[in-house]
């Protein structure tokens, strides 16, 4: 009955190879080389794991829910501002120490197979993201920032953090042209933004401070970033002015925070401090520099829009209901999808996939943090990025 009913409220409709250029290919010479680099990733990568899929109704909505990797070992996706899941739903980027140490995983979501794609030594789990074509990933090994190419299984090294400095955040441009990277000294915290080109131009430093930074995230049309300040609250640097200022936003902790497509607006997740009050969704509007109540939540710890703003998937802190839930923006009304059951809520990151019709999310519940999936297709309608 739940279904039905949300589903009468809940149906939203917002309605190269570079490689190629300046050279002359002939038929055996681009298949040639289609082989060759076939051949070369074949030599590097792990052979496929095989699907470890389980699917179940879950016990307390009895939605249908699909375990994609098994608890035996660690596998986790990046925070939910990075995009992991391609735009076509064929595949899905996250880390995993299936193989031994921490590294990047492809799984193809028609079989459930996997390949590792990195030997890395120092994989940050929190760092990979697809690039805005989807024919590679950005991620830091130790102190680079490194591009994989998935038709050749390629690295690139596209920054190294200077000697003395360290990563403490990192995000591209919704473009796919920059970088925005926070780094930490003894006593001095920057952030940088880097071009996202192998051996491409300088870096420049945006600004500095004494004080922590962190989640940097670039405002999309725009050259302003994103970040938290010494005491995790949200703040802007404007380029135009080149100065920082702290958002207006309601008091309590600032959560996950998300640009809208056109970076006219920001909605973000809010804890207040007063006890017993709701966890809310709520959006600073950039034309006006003032904020709204958009949504309460059922104390959502984590949260994420679609790709088109109109429908948020969190995923709730109540130990009595450790739901991960869709919550209709317009309405305001909550359905509850599975329980996540996992120990800490925060580390939940649900997140959709691009067209609105699977929502994505990792739990420890059975063991070592393992990655679901929920089809949603019923409820939502499809979205376009």
């Amino acid at each position: 009955m739940a279904q039905n009913v949300f589903l009468g409220f809940c149906r939203v409709r917002r309605e190269w190879m570079p490689f190629m250029s300046g050279h002359r290919w002939t038929r055996r010479g681009f298949l040639s080389s289609l082989a060759a680099a076939g051949a070369y990733g074949a030599e590097k990568k792990a052979h496929p794991l095989p699907s470890e899929r389980l699917r179940y109704a879950d016990r307390a909505t009895e939605f249908p829910v699909t375990r994609l990797t098994s608890p035996k070992h660690a596998s986790i996706l990046a925070p939910s501002s990075h995009r992991v899941v391609s735009r076509k739903g064929t595949f899905l980027l996250y880390t995993s120490d299936q193989t031994g140490a921490q590294q990047l995983m492809q799984m193809f979501l028609s079989t459930g197979e996997a390949r590792q794609l990195t030997e890395a030594g120092a994989l940050d789990p929190s760092s990979p993201v697809l690039s805005p074509d989807d024919r590679s990933v950005f991620f830091f090994d130790g102190p680079v920032l490194k591009q994989l190419v998935f038709l050749t299984m390629h690295e690139a090294e596209i920054y190294r953090v200077s000697e003395g400095w360290s990563p403490r955040g990192f995000s591209i441009s919704p473009d796919g042209s920059v970088a925005c990277l926070v780094e930490a000294a003894e006593g001095r915290w920057r952030v940088r933004v880097a071009p996202l080109r192998a051996k491409g131009g300088d870096a420049t430093t945006a600004f500095e401070a004494p004080a922590p930074l962190g989640d940097p995230l670039p405002r999309p049309r725009y050259q302003d970033i994103l970040y938290r300040d010494g005491d995790g609250s949200l703040a802007l640097w404007e380029a135009g002015g080149r100065k920082n200022r702290r958002l207006p936003l309601a008091p309590g902790r600032s959560g996950p925070a998300f640009w809208s497509a056109d970076g006219e607006s920001l909605v973000y997740l809010n804890s207040p401090t007063v006890p017993g009050k709701l966890n809310t969704i709520r959006e600073w509007v950039a034309a006006s520099d003032n904020e709204r109540l958009l949504a309460s939540t059922s104390q959502y710890a984590a949260f994420a829009p679609n790709a088109n703003g109109s429908i948020f998937v969190g995923a709730s802190a109540n130990k009595a209901s450790p739901y991960v839930l869709l919550l209709l923006r317009v309405t305001r009304r909550e359905l509850p999808l599975c329980e996540h059951r996992a120990s800490d809520a925060a580390a939940v990151r649900p997140v959709f996939s691009s067209d609105s019709q699977r929502v994505f999310y990792q739990s420890d519940r059975d063991g070592k943090p393992a990655i679901y999936v929920v089809n949603v297709q019923k409820l939502v309608e499809p979205t376009e990025e």
